[in-house]
């Protein structure tokens, strides 16, 4: 009896948990389509750990912000950085967001908040990780995570900046995107 309830029990919870990852990946409200020239990569946004890097973000993505912007700082085994309309590190929107630290690591792929050396100072630039970053653990706001076309991050062009720097071709929340379906991108 004991073993058929736990038999139960273990079913219920990986029901569960297919359901909650499946609610997760089909909010698209909380899903960002970012188009480069190579295939479109898919972020997953992170309200439950940066509520106001969230709403910044999909505001400055609804109004048209990051079209076009080159990924102007990209280190191999680290991170490639966009988001500034100047193209060389020093722009942003002109609206600062305050910190928004959380425990969640930096890991391939996670999505963060790039600053000046005040913690309150993040705009509209973020990095995309490549690889595990745990001195930026707890020190940078991580406001998502790319889960689908990494591959296609590890092929924007390195440099500091790149000779001939990829762009971000236009960056959607998925919700307003209804006229096509999305395109997918070759996983990893």
């Amino acid at each position: 009896m004991k073993k058929q309830l736990l038999g139960l029990f273990s079913a219920l919870l990986l029901g569960l948990t297919f359901a909650i990852g499946d609610a997760r990946a089909q909010d698209l409200e909380n899903t960002l389509y970012m188009d480069l020239a190579t295939g479109r990569v898919i972020i997953e946004l992170r309200p439950d750990l940066a509520p106001k890097h969230v709403e910044r973000v999909k505001e400055l993505t609804r109004q048209g912000f990051y079209n076009g912007l080159k990924f102007h700082r990209v280190i191999p085994g680290f991170m490639a950085q966009t988001g500034d309309p100047r193209g060389d590190g020093t722009g942003g929107s002109g609206k600062n967001v305050a910190a928004e630290f959380s425990s969640e690591p930096f890991v391939r792929g996670t999505i963060g908040a790039a600053r000046t050396s005040d913690p309150n100072s993040a705009d509209s630039q973020f990095f995309i990780n490549f690889a595990e970053t745990p001195h930026l653990n707890g020190q940078y706001t991580v406001w998502g995570k790319v889960t689908s076309g990494m591959n296609l991050v590890d092929g924007i062009a390195k440099g500091e900046p790149p000779a001939n720097p990829d762009k971000i071709i236009k960056m959607t929340v998925a919700a307003d995107e209804t006229s096509k379906a999305p395109v997918e991108s070759a996983s990893e």
